[in-house]
């Protein structure tokens, strides 16, 4: 049970589900930080605002074009539907209150520039989620028009990487398009409202599902955990750019012999500041906004 005496429903590697009723939920996103499924014993202050911030921040921004399962972040909002809220001041500016949906099986990922998953796939096999790719493509190189890539959602251990027939077989070749279509219009909008900030938005994971017959975003949207965001002046073919995620602590990972399975190794003092440092600078920089002014990011 919560502090408001809430069910709780699902506690993941950084937010944690409450129901709301029978129509509503309420996501409280942690300061956790994880690697390869294994959540650090050390948290990364304010990064739980930040995930939520940033998904308010999108949210209005496409509101009137894409449909989503958000009903507020405001805490005195939520108070209305989740008496006491305003009293739980550590979940405020962390917590959003959302409509139930069912999501679609798949995790949509649609990709600008080759990076991650994608460029080791294709390194060696010359595709992207098994569907053919331009040849002579570096690491960072821009693919000429953004690729809908969907994966599996896994309940345990990680996504498969698969290709659109597979993705049609789980969900329907109607729904596959007007997620397609959906992801790909959402992408656009918020990679030219990033060129704008000096920002590139390499690719991102969008998640799914319907309320009332509508197929919606739901879950975070465009944050520094769902997506590689890059500095558009530092972008050099081959070459990962700086990104404004957790890739210190990646960086620092690297440096260990650590066989990824727990008890998680601990995190220095100067890594998790910086961590911290890049994700409050991707907010203020995609938004133009100090998180200071956001909800219980001045307490």
């Amino acid at each position: 049970m919560s502090p408001l005496a809430l069910t709780h429903l699902y506690r993941g590697k950084v937010r944690d589900l409450y129901a709301v009723g029978d129509d509503h939920l309420l996501l409280v996103a942690s300061d956790r930080l994880s690697a390869f499924d294994v959540v650090m014993n050390e948290e990364i202050p304010n990064k739980g605002r930040v995930l939520t911030a940033l998904t308010n921040y999108w949210v209005n921004e496409v509101s009137g074009a894409v449909p989503t399962s958000l009903v507020s972040c405001d805490p005195a909002v939520i108070d209305m539907t989740v008496p006491g809220f305003l009293e739980e001041t550590e979940w405020h500016g962390r917590a959003m209150l959302a409509r139930r949906a069912e999501m679609l099986p798949l995790e949509c990922i649609v990709r600008g520039r080759l990076a991650g998953s994608a460029f080791a796939e294709y390194e060696q096999f010359g595709t992207v989620h098994g569907m053919p790719a331009p040849a002579g493509m570096q690491l960072t190189d821009a693919f000429p028009e953004p690729l809908f890539t969907p994966s599996t959602k896994a309940d345990e251990g990680h996504d498969l990487n698969i290709d659109l027939q597979t993705a049609a077989s789980l969900v329907g070749s109607d729904v596959l398009e007007r997620a397609q279509r959906l992801c790909l219009d959402l992408f656009a909008r918020a990679s030219q409202s990033m060129a704008r900030a000096g920002l590139v938005l390499a690719d991102t994971k969008f998640e799914l599902g319907w309320v009332d017959g509508e197929l919606v975003l739901c879950d975070e949207v465009i944050t520094p955990d769902s997506s590689r965001i890059w500095p558009a002046d530092q972008i050099v073919a081959g070459v990962t750019p700086p990104a404004f995620d957790k890739q210190p602590f990646r960086d620092w990972l690297s440096t260990l012999d650590w066989d990824r399975t727990p008890p998680p190794p601990p995190v220095p003092r100067d890594i998790v500041d910086i961590t911290a440092a890049r994700y409050v600078a991707a907010y203020e920089t995609v938004t133009g906004r100090s998180l200071r002014d956001w909800y219980g990011s001045g307490q």
